[in-house]
C-alpha cells in the first residue's frame, strides 16, 4: 500500500516564502505607509479623486550629483535628494539627512509627512526633505563640509525664505546649517538666515529648538493624561531612543514627575522599576560615549523592554518600531510617536484593537517644526524671543494640535492616526480649492 504525500514542492515553498518575504517587505516601505494612511482619510473625507492626485503629488523632485575632493586628492560622487511635496500652505519645510541607506522613496514619503505635520500643527508651511547617500562616520568635517556647501550650491535655485527652508535631520546639526545658510548668503550676497532653521543662536537661531521636539512629546503627553485622568507621577515612561528628541523627552518628563523605568537604545537598555536619573544617566553618557553600565539602572535586553508593562511608551529612534510583528507583544496604554513613521500601517490595526492610544508622529513630534517656524518668524523680523515665550508658544500651538485631532476623530468615529490625517488633508486640499489651478 502506497502512501499520498500532501502536494507540497519545494518550489511552492519557495514561492510562499517568496510572498512572505514580499508583504514584509511593503510593510517597512515608508512611501507605501504614507500613500495607505493617505488613502484612508481620503476615504473618510470622500475627497474628490482629482484633487486626491493632486495632495499625492510632489510639486517637485530633485536629484543632484555632488563631485566633492576628499581629503587624500581622490574624487567622489555623492548623490543628493530634495523633495518640495507641498507649497500650498506656504514654503516647503523639511529636515536635511546625511545616511548611507537614503533613498528617493525615502525622501518622498519624508516630505509628504512634513506637509501634514505642517498642517495639523496649524502653521504656514508645506512640506520638503532632503537626503545624501554617504556615511558621515567615515568623513572628516572638512569633507562634510565641502559636501554640504555642494550640495547646497546645486539646489540653491530652488531653496530660499519663500521657497523652502532646510533643517537638521537624521547625522547632521547647527553646524551643517550654518554651512547651508554662508554658501546661500553669499550666492545672494547678503546674509539671509532665513534659509535655514536649526542654526547656531549667534547665527540666527532659535532658544528652545534643540529640546522642542522632546519637549512637545512630553506636553501632548500630559494633554493625553488628562484625558484619562492620570498624574505624572502615577505614569511609567518606556522611552526607545537616548538621542536629541528621547533623551530631551526623558530629561523633560523625568523633571515634570513621570517616571521613566526604562530607556531604551541600539546597543544596550536600562530598567528601574523605580524611575531612572535621567540627569545621573546624561552625565554617564557623556563620559563613557554609552548609557550601558550605568549604576542606578539594571541592564536588560533592548528588545524585551520594548515590551515592558507601562503606562507610555515614547519610540523616539528610528521608522518601523512598531510593526504586525512586535504590536502584539506591547504592553503600553499610550503610544507616543517621538520618531517619524514609527509604526506600520497593518500594525495601526492591531493596536486599535488593542485599545492603544496613540498619538501619531505628525502631531507627537511637530514640536520641532514649531520651533522651526518660529525661527525663521524671528530671523525674518530680525528680533529674537526668550525662551521662556518661545516655551509658551509651543505649549499653545501642540495643545490646540492635540485637542483638534482628538475631537476630529471624536466627531468621525476614527482612531487619532486617522484624525490626524483627515485633518491635514482638509486644511490642505481648503488651501489649494482657494488658490485655484493655475493654467
Amino acid at each position: 500500500m502506497s502512501t499520498v504525500y500532501p502536494a507540497s514542492t519545494e518550489a511552492q515553498e519557495r514561492e510562499t516564502l517568496t510572498a512572505s518575504d514580499l508583504a514584509w517587505e511593503q510593510e517597512l516601505n515608508p512611501w507605501l505607509a504614507a500613500e495607505a494612511r493617505f488613502n484612508i482619510a481620503a476615504e473618510r473625507l470622500g475627497m474628490d479623486e482629482g484633487l486626491q492626485k493632486v495632495l499625492r503629488t510632489p510639486s517637485r523632485e530633485i536629484t543632484v550629483y555632488i563631485p566633492v575632493m576628499m581629503d587624500d586628492g581622490r574624487i567622489e560622487v555623492f548623490t543628493g535628494y530634495r523633495v518640495q511635496h507641498s507649497i500650498a500652505r506656504g514654503p516647503a519645510k523639511g529636515g536635511l539627512r546625511y545616511a548611507p541607506d537614503v533613498t528617493l522613496e525615502e525622501v518622498r514619503a519624508l516630505a509628504s509627512w512634513m506637509t501634514w505635520k505642517c498642517a495639523v500643527a496649524n502653521i504656514p508651511f508645506g512640506g520638503g526633505k532632503g537626503g545624501v547617500i554617504c556615511t558621515p562616520s567615515l568623513l572628516s568635517q572638512s569633507e562634510l563640509e565641502r559636501i554640504t556647501r555642494r550640495y547646497t550650491a546645486d539646489i540653491l535655485e530652488f531653496i530660499g525664505p519663500e521657497k523652502d527652508i532646510p533643517a537638521p535631520d537624521m547625522n547632521t546639526n547647527e553646524q551643517v546649517m550654518a554651512w547651508m545658510m554662508d554658501t546661500y548668503s553669499m550666492h545672494n550676497r547678503q546674509t539671509t538666515t532665513a534659509v535655514v532653521t536649526g542654526k547656531p543662536l549667534d547665527l540666527g537661531g532659535s532658544r528652545g529648538r534643540k529640546e522642542a521636539t522632546g519637549r512637545g512629546c512630553m506636553i501632548v503627553a500630559l494633554e493625553a493624561l488628562k484625558k484619562f485622568g492620570m498624574k505624572p507621577e502615577e505614569t511609567r515612561v518606556v522611552i526607545q531612543g537616548f538621542g536629541n528628541v528621547g533623551g530631551m523627552a526623558a530629561m523633560l518628563m523625568a523633571r515634570a514627575g513621570f517616571k521613566v523605568i526604562s530607556i531604551i537604545e541600539y546597543d544596550g537598555a536600562l530598567y528601574n522599576a523605580n524611575g531612572l536619573d535621567i540627569d545621573a544617566l546624561m552625565e554617564h553618557r557623556k563620559e563613557t560615549g554609552s548609557i550601558n553600565e550605568f549604576p542606578g539602572a539594571d541592564s536588560i535586553d533592548p528588545h524585551e523592554a520594548l515590551y515592558l508593562p507601562c503606562d507610555i511608551l515614547l519610540p523616539a529612534a528610528k521608522e518601523n518600531v512598531i510593526t504586525s510583528r512586535t504590536a502584539p507583544k506591547l504592553n503600553c496604554k499610550i503610544i507616543v510617536e517621538g520618531a517619524n513613521g514609527p509604526t506600520t500601517a497593518p500594525a495601526d490595526e492591531i493596536l486599535q484593537q488593542k485599545g492603544v492610544f496613540v498619538i501619531p508622529d505628525i502631531l507627537a513630534n511637530a514640536g520641532g517644526v514649531t520651533v522651526s517656524y518660529f525661527e525663521w518668524v524671528q530671523d525674518r523680523q530680525g528680533y529674537f524671543w526668550n525662551e521662556q515665550l518661545v516655551n509658551e508658544r509651543l505649549t499653545e500651538l501642540m495643545v490646540e494640535g492635540f485637542s483638534a485631532v482628538t475631537k476630529y476623530g471624536d466627531t468621525h468615529g476614527v482612531h487619532n492616526r486617522t484624525a490626524a490625517y483627515m485633518l491635514a488633508l482638509d486644511r490642505v486640499a481648503f488651501a489649494i480649492k482657494l488658490r485655484g489651478l493655475y493654467a
